[in-house]
């Protein structure tokens, strides 16, 4: 008998003692701390289904007693670790919680900071997230009719992104920024940065148009024709120079 309780008394402490290191292993490795779960569980299983059988099988009232006092303080240790189990298995799924917030978290930052790839005068191109947004905003001024706001907001980007892929157009709408705001010399100027720096892009023809238009509100027929006839001599098969050779044929 004595036997029999320091074996239990053992069990029961060996369990108390195996639960706390494995509670801190488990908050720092989860197969671990499920492994641990699992095993602790069968201990506690195998502790009380012994106790169990032990008192069916005495036939000592005296033993059977005793085992029966001895089986109460088992049970209320089982009830105290399997306690510490829900506070374990409610760690690991906090923890796992928090870990998947923290990718999804990180996901959707390194996604805002990669570069995105964009449409731009049917091409693909590669763009910034922080150069798609200034460009988007100074576009966004430039459609609500503010333009001397976007002529300030569209100068800023091509100051700030020179080699962007968006540059030949925000400058070429930096153009018509001070076309509609009827500042014909600075529109000329902006619309010769297009023509001059990107004459391979798709809006270096409109850009010279621009510029022609420009010429004929400032009552500048001989450069209007020049800038006209330049069009059309360097991009033939554009719209713009279809425009252009209308022009050609009413300017006098």
């Amino acid at each position: 008998m004595k036997n029999t309780k320091f074996r239990i008394a053992a069990a029961c402490l060996a369990l108390a003692a195996w639960i706390p290191l494995h509670a801190s292993a488990g908050l720092l490795d989860d197969d671990e701390a499920r492994k641990a779960i699992l095993d602790l569980r069968v201990k506690v299983e195998n502790l009380s289904r012994d106790m169990n059988a032990r008192i069916d099988t005495k036939s000592d009232k005296s033993a059977s007693l005793e085992l029966v006092n001895q089986h109460e303080q088992t049970m209320q240790e089982i009830a105290r670790l399997r306690g510490q189990l829900e506070v374990l298995a409610n760690e690991i799924s906090n923890s796992q919680k928090r870990q998947k917030d923290f990718y999804a978290d990180l996901d959707s930052r390194i996604a805002k900071l990669e570069p995105r790839q964009v449409n731009i005068d049917g091409k693909q191109e590669e763009v910034d997230a922080s150069e798609l947004k200034s460009y988007q905003a100074a576009m966004a001024i430039f459609k609500s009719g503010d333009y001397k706001t976007a002529a300030n907001a569209l100068s800023a980007f091509v100051r700030r992104y020179p080699d962007s892929s968006y540059s030949p157009n925000a400058q070429y709408y930096l153009g018509n920024a001070f076309y509609a705001q009827r500042d014909y010399k600075s529109a000329i100027t902006a619309q010769e940065v297009v023509a001059s720096t990107y004459k391979d892009s798709a809006t270096a023809p409109d850009a010279i148009l621009n510029i022609a238009s420009s010429y004929t509100e400032l009552k500048d027929k001989k450069n209007a024709r020049k800038a006209l006839q330049q069009l059309v001599l360097k991009y033939p098969d554009s719209s713009a120079a279809a425009a252009a050779k209308d022009r050609l044929a009413t300017l006098k």
